[in-house]
């Protein structure tokens, strides 16, 4: 964010720390971005958090592969299935098949 801390926006409390380190996050990810109050806060904010917690889960994930504590496979499109080990593989068609995705969650 250009060299300037945090700590130079006086910002009180470790909330509004976060806030203020999301909000300049997404600008720095975003240089031309200007929004209301409103737009900051539907799109800005969702969106800077779900990447930072995107990339922290995945870092979690590969470190519990690393360990043997989870597995992973490659699907046909490129992602990867987490599983614990020992688990059916997704291509074995004797498991039975994850609930259909609706919106990203899983419908029941």
């Amino acid at each position: 964010m250009h060299g300037v801390g945090m700590q130079d926006f006086g910002v009180p409390d470790a909330d509004g720390a976060e806030v203020a380190a999301a909000v300049l996050g997404y600008l720095a990810s975003h240089p031309q971005a200007a929004d209301t109050l409103r737009g900051i806060t539907a799109w800005w904010l969702p969106r800077q958090r779900y990447q930072v917690e995107h990339e922290r889960i995945e870092r979690v994930l590969e470190h519990l592969v690393e360990s043997g504590a989870l597995r992973h496979e490659q699907l046909p499109d490129g992602a990867l299935l987490y599983a614990l080990p020992g688990s059916p593989a997704a291509s074995d068609t004797s498991a039975p098949a994850p609930p259909p995705m609706t919106d990203g969650v899983a419908a029941h």
